[in-house]
């Protein structure tokens, strides 16, 4: 069976190829009637674009390169779920890449979607460092947005949640809870997510005690540091585990519980993040929500005016506000 053209189309419509061809690109303003004949000829031929002929004549794809540092963190499934939606209700395409953490895989992940003519880059950084020379060329090329992670000033637009704001809820809610010796477990790398949310807390945590900024244990941002920074802090008998991602917290937990320690009673543990894990582990993982679907949409937003023409503006920096979500795992200290 031969392919439905934009003729065809027309025909069934009874309007012009030219007028067809405006209310599928969506490229200039047409009668709502008018708009809604063809597109019901349109889905009733079966009509599907050719978007290789349309990228010839447009120089645009209509898709965007998405570069995640590590897809096995249950954070970016839903970040990359809610990104889909927002850019393909824009009439665009996602092309996914994993670098797995690693800058030198980074840079050829860029390279590749470069090479494949997408028509804007997202990215989260693996590294804020050694991830910068391979996004500044990339954003001198196309527009790119960072997301969650920064790699410096001067690079390009970014969007994320406000660490720091974060984790002074953290740190207030276990205040205002009673606990008095707490202590932080968290990733020892220079991504920014890591370091602002270090810093938050040893710039707040001297509010509850005093000795709390010196109680930072740094490993990685997954289960199995948080098992083992257990093991390095329990000795000193904190009672409040503050770390730098969900992951850290159920780590921690789990061999908290191996331990025999009474959970929250004796000591409370927090995240940050709120991946769906947080809610479903025993306790529940007191934790600070990122507003992922506010993330994808401001993302896309940024895309969006960059590509309509705003590509000399000035750069811009947005920092979301977080959510306490407050569990089991963080009750008020001695509780049983």
């Amino acid at each position: 069976m031969a392919d439905v053209t934009l003729r065809d189309v027309a025909r069934a419509s009874g309007c012009s190829v030219a007028t067809v061809s405006r209310v599928l690109a969506g490229t200039r303003p047409v009668g709502a009637e008018t708009a809604r004949r063809v597109r019901e000829a349109a889905e009733a031929l079966g009509y599907r674009p050719n978007h290789a002929a349309r990228a010839l004549r447009s120089r645009s794809t209509g898709t965007v390169g998405l570069v995640l540092p590590q897809i096995t963190n249950p954070f970016y499934p839903g970040l990359v779920r809610e990104l889909t939606h927002a850019l393909h209700a824009d009439g665009r395409a996602v092309l996914l890449a994993d670098c797995d953490d690693d800058p030198v895989a980074e840079a050829e992940r860029i390279g590749d979607l470069l090479s494949r003519q997408v028509d804007a880059l997202l990215v989260i950084p693996a590294h804020e460092d050694r991830s910068r020379e391979a996004v500044a060329a990339a954003a001198a090329r196309v527009p790119l947005v960072l997301m969650d992670r920064g790699c410096g000033p001067g690079i390009a637009d970014s969007v994320a949640v406000d660490n720091a704001a974060g984790m002074a809820l953290v740190l207030d809610h276990l205040a205002a809870a009673g606990r008095r010796r707490v202590c932080f477990l968290g990733a020892a790398g220079t991504a920014s997510a890591a370091t602002e949310r270090r810093a938050a807390y040893a710039a707040g945590a001297g509010a509850i005690d005093p000795g709390a900024p010196e109680r930072l244990f740094l490993g990685d941002f997954s289960v199995e540091w948080g098992r083992a920074a257990v093991d390095e802090v329990w000795d000193t008998r904190p009672d409040a585990v503050v770390c730098a991602n969900d992951l850290i917290a159920i780590g921690a937990l789990q061999r908290l519980q191996q331990l025999g320690a009474d959970v929250p009673g004796e000591v409370a543990v927090t995240g940050f993040d709120d991946i769906p894990m947080a809610a479903l582990s025993a306790p529940g993982v007191t934790t600070v929500r990122q507003p992922v679907a506010e993330l994808a949409a401001e993302a896309a937003r940024l895309l969006d005016q960059r590509l309509s023409g705003g590509e000399d503006g000035p750069q811009r920096a947005i920092r979301l506000a977080p959510e306490l979500v407050v569990r089991e795992s963080s009750g008020t200290a001695g509780a049983r």
